[in-house]
């Protein structure tokens, strides 16, 4: 109980003796802090709250984070001698330290001392202390349940310049873990200098990660004043929206929008949660890569019914509330935990509830997590898409079409609607004009879930100009996701058609959709706005920059600042941003043919081609670094070279129609027309209606006499130009 030697200390500063006399009272919103950020720390919790603290000390949460010593480090480090995936590992202790020697696969040799232990159960991690601030996670890691070394990353060989390596930056502390294992953790990370100076107010996640700063909490309840105030001061978390708010924000994936994690603030003012993207999650919305609960949970029956995370879990010591399921009894009907439900033997793997209805897989090598969307197994979705169900996890020597046909033969042929089938559906190549329509209709039905909605928006590709109608009515949907998700399909309009839809939307009650509005409105001339509008405008676009630079210690954010000052013709801000991107990953490909953008508007291409170049060398498999750089030899007046770049990026990207219209421009231009003819034949083979294109043609026709086909194109561009936008 390593907080109860402070009690005795807290009880001579902290009362709660009831003492409601009129000249004790004294106005909390007067108290002038005497605590950073008003963080008390969770010893002074303890007076009041034993129970709450007793159950809270030997949790996740309690440990999440520790000072290495004695008492936390669990790993073996009695000179043991490990060799992991090429790797050689010597653990040792000098005195109360503890040490890993480490033989990288280039032969380097380093000694390092560990400073914290990271986590408890079923694995641990180690921190240790690097230069400019920096902590670094060990890749080597303790299964707790085995008792033994191992690579969450087993069979992979990172070499020590590598992103992905121990001591760069996608296992960086500061960056990656900190803000949920810690309490008011302040990244304070300096832009400039590539540095932390990261703080908190208490190692692991204690009362206050949840609660927030209790500094006039611990006031009201020395002084009893106030005592009609429902909050106390503190964040309770009795409601559904409330608790969402205190757990979703390290229980999810999800981008940045603030520096730093202000408990109780509504999660759409802090974070952007990641959709259901098949980068992240099967097609119907399962969970494949980690997604750390929120992401599934939204989706489920259980959220839309008003179930919260401490219905199941102990707030606590985060354990669950029953076993087996009589967990799910609480809520459920006593019929679902019969063979007549199940037909499986009662009290057998395939009786438990969790094993239907939440799958799992397992993550960092030896974390088995379930899935929180408790989804009933659709093996029918399994026969046409290839998802994973449920059945077939179990029966994994049957097929999906026999767990489809068991279905069917226990529940019948009709399955209920479920938003997985828009899911799969808008996932898909050529969808039918049917598919499409409905598909419309559903992302603005709010009997479905908000992240499903939204997810479906961004994996449709807009075709025709009646399709925004739907998605003009999603801008006033109530769910601040389906909002943003909205507005970035308008990216494709003119600079007039996007400001008349999104200025107003940079005065927007939540956060997430003011910086979805000023991302549209990147290129827009403040000048030409009233002040109300400006003055919307000024401030999404500063949440915006903020947004940008909560992320500037990834190289992914480094390179979205970049993109961000190129769009807003600051190139020399957009420069430096790129270059530093590279320096923490230079494998983050990307980021090189907008660098070579950059250089070029600058009128500096031999930069941009050495650039290019080193792009080239780097994946010599991508058709956009050839077409890019044949755009550059255009410029160089080396068309021979330029040509021989543009027929590279056909031959790689045959699908990609924009590249034939380049080399038909360039055979135009240089007046071999016959060529030119058949090369944007190709074009509008892949795109029968771009007008680019057509007019293209149209022009090559006159050039070689055909002036009756040359008209035809004419006339049919001039009868259907589209409108801006469309």
């Amino acid at each position: 109980m390593k907080h109860l030697y402070l009690v005795v200390l807290i009880l001579l500063f902290v009362s709660c003796s009831n003492n409601s006399k009129k000249e004790s009272y004294v106005d909390s919103k007067k108290i002038t802090s005497v605590h950073k950020d008003g963080y008390v720390g969770d010893a002074q919790c303890i007076s009041c709250h034993k129970d709450a603290v007793a159950t809270w000390e030997g949790s996740d949460h309690d440990l999440a984070m520790e000072v290495a010593n004695e008492e936390t480090v669990l790993g073996d480090f009695n000179n043991v001698n490990q060799n992991i995936d090429g790797i050689a590992y010597v653990f040792s202790r000098k005195d109360s330290d503890y040490y890993v020697q480490v033989t990288e696969i280039d032969g380097s040799v380093n000694d390092y001392k560990i400073s914290y232990t990271f986590g408890v159960t079923p694995l641990q991690q180690y921190l240790i202390d690097f230069d400019n601030g920096k902590k670094q996670v060990l890749r080597v890691t303790w299964d707790d349940i085995k008792k033994q070394w191992y690579h969450q990353y087993s069979g992979d060989a990172f070499d020590p310049h590598d992103w992905m390596h121990w001591t760069q930056s996608s296992q960086n502390w500061n960056t990656m873990c900190a803000e949920c294992h810690s309490t008011n953790l302040q990244k304070n990370y300096i832009v400039d200098e590539d540095r932390f100076e990261t703080t908190f107010s208490s190692i692991d996640v204690s009362c206050e990660s949840c609660h927030g700063p209790a500094e006039k909490h611990v006031n009201w309840a020395n002084n009893m004043q106030d005592s009609l105030h429902t909050s106390k001061y503190i964040i309770a978390g009795n409601s559904q929206f409330s608790q969402m708010n205190m757990c979703a924000p390290c229980h999810s994936r999800r981008a940045k929008l603030t520096q730093n994690l202000i408990p109780g603030t509504n999660f759409e003012d802090q974070y952007l949660l990641q959709n259901l993207s098949q980068e992240f999650y099967h097609g119907d919305g399962q969970i494949e890569a980690e997604d750390y609960v929120y992401g599934s949970f939204v989706q489920s029956k259980m959220y839309h019914n008003n179930v919260t995370c401490t219905d199941c879990h102990d707030p606590h010591s985060l354990k669950l509330k029953a076993v087996g399921n009589n967990l799910c009894m609480q809520c459920h009907e006593p019929k679902y935990d019969k063979p007549t439900h199940h037909f499986h033997p009662q009290n057998s793997e395939g009786a438990q509830c969790i094993n239907c209805h939440m799958t799992g897989v397992t993550y960092m090598g030896i974390d088995f997590r379930r899935d929180h969307s408790f989804r009933i197994p659709r093996p029918d979705q399994s026969v046409t898409y290839g998802t994973p169900n449920a059945c077939n996890t179990c029966h994994a020597d049957k097929s999906n079409k026999w767990a489809a046909n068991k279905v069917v033969e226990w529940y019948g042929s009709t399955r209920e609607e479920h938003f997985s089938d828009a899911l799969l559906i808008s996932g898909q190549n050529n969808i039918s004009k049917k598919d499409r329509e409905a598909l419309d209709v559903f992302i603005n039905d709010l009997k479905f879930p908000a992240i499903a909605r939204a997810s479906v928006i961004d994996n449709l590709q807009i075709t025709e100009s009646k399709q925004y109608e739907a998605l003009l009515q999603g801008l006033n949907d109530p769910s601040p996701m389906v909002r943003y998700a909205s507005l970035q399909k308008f990216r494709g309009l003119s600079i007039e058609d996007r400001t008349s839809i999104a200025i107003k939307h940079t005065n927007d009650t939540t956060k997430l959709v003011r910086i979805g509005a000023a991302q549209l409105l990147l290129d827009l001339d403040a000048n030409t706005l009233t002040n109300v509008d400006l003055n919307g405008l000024t401030k999404s676009r500063k949440e915006l920059e903020d947004m940008l630079y909560s992320s500037a210690d990834f190289s992914n954010g480094r390179m979205q600042l970049g993109d961000y000052y190129l769009q807003t013709n600051d190139i020399n801000s957009a420069i430096k941003h790129y270059k530093m991107a590279i320096k923490l990953d230079s494998l983050l490909l990307p980021v090189y043919s907008n660098l070579a953008t950059s250089y070029s508007m600058q009128g500096k291409l031999s930069e941009a081609l050495n650039i290019l170049n080193l792009l080239i060398q780097k994946d010599p498999e991508s058709s956009r670094s050839y077409y890019l750089r044949a755009l550059l030899y255009f410029e160089l007046e080396q068309s021979t070279l330029a040509i021989a770049d543009l027929k590279n990026a056909i031959n790689l990207e045959p699908s990609n129609s924009r590249y034939y219209y380049n080399l038909a421009t360039y055979y135009y231009q240089s007046k071999n027309f016959n060529e030119g003819e058949k090369i944007i034949k190709s074009s509008l083979n892949i795109e029968p209606q771009n007008p680019d294109y057509k007019y293209l043609l149209a022009l090559i026709y006159q050039e070689q006499g055909k002036i009756i086909e040359a008209q035809k194109i004419m006339q049919e561009l001039n009868v259907n130009q589209p409108k801006n936008g469309n």
